[in-house]
């Protein structure tokens, strides 16, 4: 996982093809549920706790579900296209939302925030939203970019110096893209071949 959550999120489609989610790794609650618990936005008693109660309130997981799925292309387009419509309007209501949810609790070296309901279903949303929030407001939100892959589309937060990065992973797209060109260039200096 990255830097923010948020982006973390965004990224959990099997890449975008012109915008459009090519495959969606959150197919039901249970993979919300998973993904969650590898971000650290729940633990795992928290995510057993919420598996059972989704079990008995399977409509309203479903729900979530789908505004889990809302929220995650709304944080894409604003980040992505700078685009502030719907998808501003969608992530400030999550992000009330959450915020309806944030306390302040004493702990031993003084105060911190926390989250007031560990049952919730849409308790991960609330981290998601205000990281999302968070970074829009911050001057990193700059730095966020689209790869630049072949049906990628995933965000990340560029912290090249040069602020030249392209791709989500050199080690994945963008070694892909280096094969794509070094056979491609195979291919016009040697007709013929494959």
């Amino acid at each position: 996982m990255g830097a923010r959550a948020c982006l973390d999120f965004v990224n959990t489609v099997g890449g975008r093809a012109r915008g459009v989610v090519i495959r969606d790794k959150l197919r039901g609650y249970p993979d919300l549920l998973a993904w969650s618990e590898a971000a650290g936005l729940i633990t795992r008693p928290e995510a057993r706790a919420l598996a059972a109660h989704a079990a008995r309130n399977r409509r309203a997981a479903n729900v979530v579900l789908s505004r889990a799925a809302n929220l995650r292309e709304a944080i894409y387009l604003v980040f992505r296209d700078r685009r502030a419509g719907d998808a501003l309007a969608i992530l400030n209501r999550e992000l009330a939302v959450s915020r309806g949810h944030e306390r302040i609790h004493r702990t031993r070296g003084g105060f911190r925030w926390q989250w007031d309901d560990s049952r919730a279903l849409d308790r991960m949303l609330w981290p998601i939203a205000r990281s999302a929030a968070e970074l829009l407001a911050s001057s990193d939100a700059e730095r966020v970019r689209s790869c630049g892959g072949e049906d990628c589309g995933w965000l990340f937060l560029d912290t090249s110096r040069n602020r030249a990065r392209r791709w989500c992973d050199m080690r994945d797209c963008g070694n892909r893209a280096k094969v794509n060109r070094f056979r491609e260039r195979q291919r016009t200096s040697y007709p013929g071949t494959r």
